[in-house]
């Protein structure tokens, strides 16, 4: 059985608190300013096995954890959630005290995870057992077990916070997900094996890659309205909905998907990246060396579709070039371009989702399986699964700027709220990189926590208690 999706991939291709009041005698440097650019360290040397792990024993030996980094608000709370794939549980972190918080008991084999954009809840997604664990992040226990179909990896939660959508590979469907109910709602048939369903950020589209038969499928997705009433009793606000569809309410309730259109042609397809305006959907094809980029059908009341009536089609962009096998995309929050991890070649490409076309391709880490890019669109980090590292590269003048070590095969990235961390989840050694972002000497690796058997999924949350 494979612990996630992309170790499918792989066997086919074989410090003190800076809380208020507390000390800070363990500081060095001054806090940096948010989103500041990040200098090339000076002079940095390798760093071995050994030193990682004495690194990580005096962080917690000695108290010193949140040292140098800003300042956050009374009562405020952030944990990252870790799936942990052969441990059948998820870590908890506390990011404000930069501890190990708990560990839960969850399905078996969990994959996926995402938070809830809306409520203070963390969904992981339990490959072998075919279910969903709903875990409350305002005390961090789990509090219901949802049902799917066989054989899912990730999750998808909407922007309203309402709906979640599970594609089950071993069902060759996708499984729609009331969370306000805590219940499956609908089941739609996709192709072979599908990999990922991501829900457009109008909530109107759904795409789902289906690795098996190497096609996309998109569908429409019917508006909602949630219930969820928040602690406390005050009720959470509607996000805005998408346009009402010509079927009727009673049609709604019983199927919230509507198949629209497929598109064959992407070997292996797996990552999904859907622009902020929902306008283009980009889709890895891991078994070759492409990126499918396809136009999302535009809304009909909306001005492209008032200018172009094939606006209200979905069709096939072009089929653009990029490294051998790729596996992740990893968009600027503009969403003006998109970085390509090519796993085959230990290489990146870039793509402007502008002109719909590859920049170029250039030579990374060994191995790199994930990519994020900081709030700024400035610099891209992306985890070297095959040397250890995390790689930082500028996106503004185009060059690799440094690399951090980490424990044993990085795989998944994840900032936290204000990017002044970056976790790295190390799949082989089975603990989590804490990486400084900022600070006087640039980014650097601050700590190592422990986490589970092969961790392969982050899920950050924040609030601040009442």
């Amino acid at each position: 059985m494979f612990r996630s999706l992309k170790n499918f991939l792989f066997h086919r291709l074989a410090g003190i608190s800076t809380h208020r009041g507390r000390s800070r005698a363990c500081r060095y440097g001054t806090p940096a300013d948010r989103l500041a650019p990040v200098p090339k360290p000076l002079n940095r040397q390798p760093v071995n096995r050994l030193a990682l792990l004495a690194l990580s024993v005096i962080a917690l030996l000695s108290g010193c954890r949140r040292s140098g980094f800003p300042d956050v608000p009374a009562g405020y709370r952030e944990f990252a959630y870790i799936t942990n794939g052969t441990s059948n549980t998820v870590t908890v972190l506390d990011l404000v005290e930069l501890r190990l918080d708990r560990t839960l008991r969850v399905g078996d084999e969990p994959s996926g995870i995402a938070a809830n954009p809306r409520r203070n809840e963390v969904y992981a997604v339990n490959t072998k057992s075919g279910t969903v664990t709903v875990i409350d992040a305002s005390n961090n226990s789990v509090v219901s077990t949802i049902g799917v179909h066989r054989l899912p990896y990730a999750i998808s939660v909407d922007a309203q916070g309402g709906r979640a959508y599970v594609a089950n590979s071993g069902s060759n469907s996708v499984s729609v997900i009331d969370l306000d109910r805590r219940r499956e709602i609908a089941v739609e048939g996709t192709g072979e094996q599908p990999g990922l369903a991501r829900i457009s950020p109008d909530m109107r589209s759904l795409v789902v890659s289906n690795r098996g038969s190497s096609s996309v499928s998109i569908y429409d997705v019917e508006p909602y309205t949630t219930t969820y009433i928040a602690p406390g009793g005050q009720g959470v606000p509607d996000a805005p909905l998408p346009a009402p569809s010509s079927r009727s309410r009673e049609s709604a309730l019983t199927s919230p998907l509507r198949f629209r259109a497929a598109f064959p042609g992407c070997p292996g397809a797996t990552d999904i990246a859907i622009l902020p305006d929902s306008s283009k959907a980009f889709i890895a094809c891991s078994g070759g060396h492409q990126v499918m980029a396809i136009s999302l059908a535009a809304e009909p009341s909306s001005w492209a579709a008032r200018q172009n009536p094939n606006a209200l089609k979905d069709h096939l962009l072009t089929m653009l070039d990029v490294g051998v096998t790729p596996i992740h995309l990893a968009m600027k929050p503009d969403g003006g371009e998109i970085f390509v991890s090519n796993f085959g070649d230990d290489s990146i490409s870039e793509i402007s989702t502008w002109t719909n076309e590859v920049g170029g391709t250039y030579t990374i880490g060994s191995k790199p399986t994930h990519g994020i890019v900081s709030r700024d669109n400035s610099t891209l980090w992306v985890s070297d699964f095959g040397s250890d590292l995390v790689s930082v590269y500028s996106i503004d003048d185009g060059q690799l700027v440094t690399t951090i070590h980490t424990g044993s095969a990085p795989d998944a990235l994840a900032f936290s709220a204000d990017e002044h961390i970056l976790l790295a989840a190390d799949a082989h050694s089975g603990d989590v990189a804490v990486i400084r972002t900022q600070g006087r000497q640039g980014a650097a690796l601050f700590t190592i926590l422990p986490a589970g058997g092969s961790p392969n999924g982050i899920a950050v949350k924040s609030y601040t208690a009442r």
